[in-house]
């Protein structure tokens, strides 16, 4: 969600066609599928919160030969097992979520995944934010890997009580006035160090990754080029600057500390993209009021927003498609933001008074239908290159070494240097 994690006017659903399903010598079902037809199982692999389970349940009810089966996993671990089952040829879930982050290494392997657009999949293009389209189109435009599910953005949440207890106003507008850059916000962490003596933030590299995601370049250029004296190296310094400032909890993201974290006042802030909103409601929902979202330093961004692909290698390609389908209709795609957070990648929904009316009363009753879409639509988002994803995991390694004192912080760049040319060979 991770992460990552994250469409068009009201229309009428899709109807899904019903007939028997056939299955091949291979185990891969041919054209054809429907209810009545023998027992299908789906496996999905995700992280974090996608909205699935909520739906679930529903898709059986009306597909009453499909049982859905969700596997959710680690986020890095989920794209890693993918890549080794593509290299593999065999083992890959009916249908594999991607994140950004690792797309452009994944479409640069269209052949191992069904093209959506020999399913009739280009059809919905125009109803998609054009970035997002395009960034699960291979490289010659002939194949689509994959439908996108959500788009990230950027805001911060943050525990209203908390800040109280520290001096801090609390209404959003004022707390977005307080750090209108990065610099600001490690200033008012300060202050809230010095005020409670407990940490403000969940994570250094939770304050690398937006930084990096407002950069106009980051580790890659469209060539290819590992660019890390970019934006890298603005998001790597204020990442260190704030573990030097004594502001991070130091809590790996989706561990057991981390969800704890949400609820016993471990830290009082993160950075917020539209999809860690279904993530706090489900890990701390004692909670519910005590948060609350401001504005993001620094504007705008984009942090994660992910895709669902079907693998080639998949017992049931028909089945998964109709599923996919079915999933980014209006009705569940509303269905997801009201429930999960997770922000719609197509911008027609956006004036659907379901979404740009909706407030979220856990979040102190926050306009999440006006303060992410407003994001979504004014993004520019930067290129991810083929190596993006492990670049990625190797310097926040690194950062967590420093977080960890196991690397001195006037080390620490050289050895993020070195680590991101390693992984992007």
């Amino acid at each position: 969600m991770k992460r990552s994690s994250p469409r068009w006017l009201r229309v009428a659903a899709v109807a899904l066609a019903v007939g028997s399903l056939v299955v091949a010598c291979s185990g891969r079902s041919t054209t054809g599928g429907g209810s009545g037809a023998g027992q299908v199982t789906l496996t999905i692999n995700f992280w974090g919160d996608f909205g699935l389970q909520e739906l679930k349940t529903r898709y059986e009810a009306e597909h009453t030969n499909v049982k859905i089966a969700l596997n959710s996993g680690e986020y890095n671990a989920q794209h890693e097992d993918l890549q080794k089952k593509l290299i593999a040829g065999s083992g890959a879930p009916d249908i594999a979520a991607i994140d950004e982050g690792f797309m452009v290494q994944f479409r640069s392997q269209a052949d191992q995944f069904v093209n959506l657009l020999d399913k009739g999949a280009g059809r919905y293009e125009s109803n998609y934010l054009p970035w997002k389209w395009k960034q699960s189109l291979s490289a010659d435009g002939k194949t689509q890997i994959a439908l996108g599910t959500d788009v990230g953005g950027l805001a911060m949440c943050y525990r209203t009580d908390l800040f109280a207890a520290a001096g801090l106003p609390t209404e959003r507008d004022q707390v977005s006035a307080l750090w209108p850059t990065w610099d600001d916000f490690i200033s008012v962490g300060q202050r809230y160090v010095a005020e409670t003596d407990k940490k403000f933030l969940d994570n250094a590299t939770n304050l690398f990754n937006p930084i990096l995601g407002q950069q106009p370049v980051g580790f890659y250029d469209p060539s290819e080029q590992l660019q890390m004296q970019g934006g890298p190296k603005v998001a790597f310094d204020y990442a260190v600057k704030a573990v030097e400032a004594g502001l991070s909890a130091n809590l790996t993201s989706f561990q057991a500390d981390w969800d704890k974290g949400f609820t016993n006042g471990s830290f009082a802030v993160l950075a917020c993209p539209a999809w860690m909103l279904g993530h706090i409601q489900n890990t701390a929902p004692a909670t519910s009021g005590k948060w609350d979202i401001a504005a993001v330093p620094g504007g705008g961004g984009n942090w994660g927003g992910s895709f669902l692909t079907i693998p080639k290698q998949g017992r049931n390609v028909d089945e998964a498609y109709k599923f996919l389908e079915w999933l980014v209709q209006p009705e569940q795609q509303i269905e997801v933001f009201k429930t999960v957070g997770n922000l719609p990648s197509q911008p027609g929904l956006y004036r659907d008074p379901a979404i740009a009316d909706f407030k979220n009363e856990f979040f102190n009753s926050a306009p999440v239908g006006q303060i992410f879409p407003k994001m979504a639509e004014g993004l520019t988002p930067q290129y991810l290159g083929r190596k993006n994803g492990p670049t990625r995991v190797a310097v926040e390694n690194v950062i967590n070494r420093v977080q960890n004192g196991t690397l001195a912080s006037d080390a620490a760049w050289a050895e993020a240097i070195k680590e991101a040319e390693k992984a992007g060979r």
